[in-house]
């Protein structure tokens, strides 16, 4: 099968076109790979594994994985109602809230993540948008440490504006992560308080500002498979595409509306991964949220799927995750190492 990475928007009378044209131009863009997800989606499990494996193999160091930590900066009492989210003050999920914490407690954390193998650092407020003021120069002052570190600084601080982002740019930050947490249609099933398209614009802004995006979704919040399919379309469709793309599995939270969502399947789990990999090539595609409860044998098929990074450590912002100590034993055993 022969993929095709023409990119219809680029088009040497692109200034010329509306605002309307150019919607109309991306959103053929992303019927046309959605239209190959599918193709790719219907292969057999063997002959899509291979595929994705060759992809991987002429991108990326199939035997390589990138250890990412995420430490909850400050949490909870968000103004949002993501059906998923713990932090949303919106739901009684027992959570403990906690103010913007104290620089050194974090950049100790940053340390200790690095001692532990991870080369990204990313800090997460709950924050619809990012606040001006003191709290913003405090995460700018600690972007700057992380990155002098030598670590790879990323926040995932909510939306923010143009002069936000340049400000994060100027001081270091290597990603800013905002996920489109699923397709543009099943969305309003999801969130109510922030549309579709203010992610898009969120993301637009960190691209302007030439951050790195590391944006994906959540697996088994009552999606379909056309849902996920098309979620992988529209970040596929990004210029440039992401350079990151967490795969979330939705971890079920007591109080929130999706506490009783039924989990994905793990093929179509790795069936998705292994998309992923086709439609980005070279991208860091990152198992995050759910890795508590896959199987060493789920995470070795991702892997060969084209997964080639972990979020790792005790605890992602307010989800239990294995701890790097299982992480490392699984490199171990599969003849893997951790990307320095």
């Amino acid at each position: 099968m022969q993929l095709c990475n023409t990119n219809p928007l680029e088009n040497p009378n692109q200034e010329t076109l509306s605002n309307e044209e150019k919607l109309a131009q991306l959103s053929k863009l992303e019927q046309d790979k959605l239209n190959k997800i599918q193709e790719l989606y219907s292969l057999s499990f063997s002959d899509l594994i291979y595929l994705a494996q060759s992809v991987h193999r002429d991108n990326n160091n199939p035997n390589e994985v990138q250890f990412c930590t995420l430490s909850s900066i400050k949490t909870g009492a968000c103004p949002e109602d993501c059906g998923y989210c713990a932090q949303s003050s919106r739901y009684k999920t027992g959570l403990q809230i906690e103010p913007l914490q104290e620089e050194e407690k974090i950049l100790t954390e940053a340390r200790q993540a690095q001692a532990n193998g991870s080369t990204r650092f990313c800090m997460g407020a709950a924050w619809r948008e990012i606040p001006e003021g003191k709290q913003f120069d405090s995460v700018l002052r600690m972007v700057r440490e992380v990155k002098a570190m030598g670590m790879e600084p990323c926040v995932t601080l909510g939306m923010l504006n143009a002069d936000q982002a340049q400000q994060l740019k100027e001081a270091g930050l290597h990603s800013y992560n905002h996920n489109i947490d699923t397709s543009r249609d099943y969305y309003p099933e999801v969130i109510s308080t922030r549309t579709f398209d203010d992610r898009l614009q969120t993301i637009s802004h960190v691209q302007e500002a030439g951050i790195h995006v590391c944006s994906g979704g959540i697996l088994g919040m009552g999606e379909t498979q056309e849902d996920r399919l098309s979620m992988l379309a529209t970040l596929a469709s990004m210029d440039p595409q992401p350079s990151s793309v967490p795969i979330n599995v939705l971890v079920p939270i007591a109080g929130t509306p999706l506490e009783a969502a039924d989990p994905i399947d793990n093929l179509d789990l790795v069936r998705l991964v292994a998309c992923t990999r086709i439609m980005l090539p070279k991208a860091r595609v990152r198992l995050s949220a759910g890795r508590l409860t896959m199987s060493d044998e789920l995470q070795t098929l991702c892997f060969i799927a084209g997964a080639n990074s972990i979020h790792t450590g005790d605890k992602l912002l307010t989800t239990p995750l294995a701890g790097e100590s299982r992480d490392h034993r699984l490199m171990e055993r599969l003849g893997m190492k951790v990307a320095a």
